[in-house]
């Protein structure tokens, strides 16, 4: 993907912004604002949050009433949780950097690097609602980033300086794509934070494992663990 093709689809949100949305993000800015509570009871309270909880509606349920297809950006995952906590406490990873933070969902993580000091930050996620929930977010804490809906696995990132990959490894597929296309970037001198609870898929290649280190390892809130079957702790790890 040739870089004038990404930025010709990234959509800035900007506190100063009037049109925050097109005619055809109206409606579900609406579904999701119907759907989600805004929560910060997570690591990261200073960032407000459109979430389902168990105070909506949908949170009790059945699937085939959602109105969303897997809405994965209407819960703060773990491994987004702590990267976005070690970032605002550890600003020195992104502070005056551009950051890209993929598969972004509720797009916590941009919010986290903008507060930190980022130059700019860009929030990619290929699901249309999830995009309209990052600037819903972005809006709802009054801060300015980038919406790129495109897919952009495997482009050479060359505009961005920090990658973050928060709770991606969820299948044996998407890791390896994401170890090599990883290990890429990371021989062209890019930082890559990784967030995730220790989820089986998230094992890489033996010639990687001496190339990942272990930043910080916090412990979640209890409704977070209720959330994740279990998982009481998630960890950022540094790729170099």
């Amino acid at each position: 993907m040739r870089y004038h093709n990404i930025i010709d689809s990234i959509k800035t949100i900007s506190k100063n912004s009037k049109n925050y949305y097109s005619c055809s993000e109206q409606y579900y800015v609406k579904q999701i604002k119907n759907a989600t509570v805004v929560c910060t009871n997570h690591l990261t309270p200073e960032i407000k949050l459109h979430l389902i909880t168990e105070q909506c509606k949908l949170w009790h349920s059945p699937v085939n009433e959602c109105q969303f297809i897997d809405p994965f950006w209407a819960f703060y995952w773990p491994g987004g949780q702590a990267i976005s906590r070690f970032i605002l406490d550890n600003s020195k990873y992104v502070n005056n950097k551009t950051v890209l933070d993929i598969g972004s969902g509720s797009a916590a993580c941009s919010l986290a690097s903008a507060l930190a000091g980022a130059k700019q930050v860009t929030a990619n996620d290929i699901d249309p609602v999830a995009c309209v929930a990052a600037k819903l977010n972005a809006q709802l804490n009054n801060i300015s980033i980038d919406v790129l809906s495109k897919n952009i696995l495997f482009n050479d990132c060359s505009q961005w300086e920090v990658i973050i990959v928060g709770d991606m490894f969820y299948s044996q597929d998407i890791a390896d794509v994401l170890w090599k296309w990883m290990e890429t970037l990371c021989t062209r001198g890019k930082t890559i934070l990784i967030g995730d609870p220790g989820r089986h898929c998230f094992k890489p290649k033996c010639h990687l494992q001496e190339r990942l280190k272990k930043l910080k390892e916090y412990k979640l809130t209890e409704n977070c663990c209720l959330e994740n079957r279990g998982f009481s702790t998630a960890s950022v790890w540094i790729l170099e």
